[in-house]
């Protein structure tokens, strides 16, 4: 049972600095989006990478004081865990107090990348794909609603006869998800986002009803965390009780 649990924080750990490399490596969906735009994203996946190689080596520490009943590493392994676990707490409670600045620093990106967006810009290609997947993936336009890309300067110097392929609801434009298209029939030669063949939904609502339908996974998966963690801490702390004496022959030599 003992080497199960630190076999548990092995995977657990390879998993953290799994998810930390693929928000570096992602370059086509929202996590996309907010790590091109947003340098605390990618502080942030820098940090997870760091806690997943913390938390491998930590499961390699613990086995490693459980088989040589060495009540030294034991002792470290339990600091370390218990330094981790308040960590996520303290970062869910920010997280949670923080949500409607993070709302709208979220909109901000957002508003900015709709604002600038050019398809002709190849500096900005990955991030403008990155955006144009998530509108055809989640059936979304804009972040509040299509009335976003009004602001967009192509689009105005065209009287708003144009809108985003990746927006549109109509079958004929799905095989083109990036870019402008052209509306048919033009109104007087001017036109509004009304007059767009577009999704109504705006795409932070499609991420809300996404967060709240995966709500129970998400949760599920932070509640396993956090029991796996304090089991290998009780774990640890009972060892290093039953640990009498400490014999340092047992420890291996390199």
């Amino acid at each position: 049972f003992v080497y199960v649990v630190f076999l548990l924080f092995q995977i657990l750990g390879a998993v953290i600095l799994g998810f930390g490399i693929w928000i570096l490596a992602d370059k086509t969906s929202f996590i996309a989006v907010l790590q091109m735009s947003s340098p605390s994203l990618k502080t942030g996946a820098y940090i997870l990478i760091g806690v997943g190689a913390l938390t491998m080596l930590m499961g390699f520490l613990g086995c490693l004081g459980a088989v040589n009943e060495i009540r030294c590493l034991l002792g470290l392994y339990f600091t370390c865990l218990m330094v981790i676990l308040i960590t996520q707490i303290a970062a869910g409670l920010v997280i949670y107090f923080q949500k409607e600045t993070l709302k709208e620093e979220l909109s901000h990106i957002i508003g900015t990348l709709i604002e600038d967006y050019d398809p002709l810009n190849d500096d900005e290609r990955n991030l403008q794909d990155a955006w144009d997947y998530v509108q055809t993936q989640i059936a979304c336009c804009g972040w509040a609603g299509a009335q976003d890309w009004e602001n967009n300067k192509i689009l105005i110097n065209q009287s708003m006869t144009a809108y985003p392929c990746s927006c549109s609801n109509s079958s004929k434009d799905f095989q083109v998800d990036s870019g402008f298209c052209n509306l048919d029939v033009p109104v007087n030669g001017t036109a509004s986002y009304a007059d767009w063949p577009v999704h109504e939904q705006g795409c932070m609502d499609g991420v809300e009803k996404w967060l709240k339908d995966n709500l129970g996974i998400i949760l599920g998966v932070c509640t396993g965390v956090a029991v796996i963690e304090l089991l290998g801490m009780i774990l640890s702390i009972s060892l290093c009780k039953n640990i009498h004496s400490e014999d340092y022959t047992k420890v291996p030599k390199s």
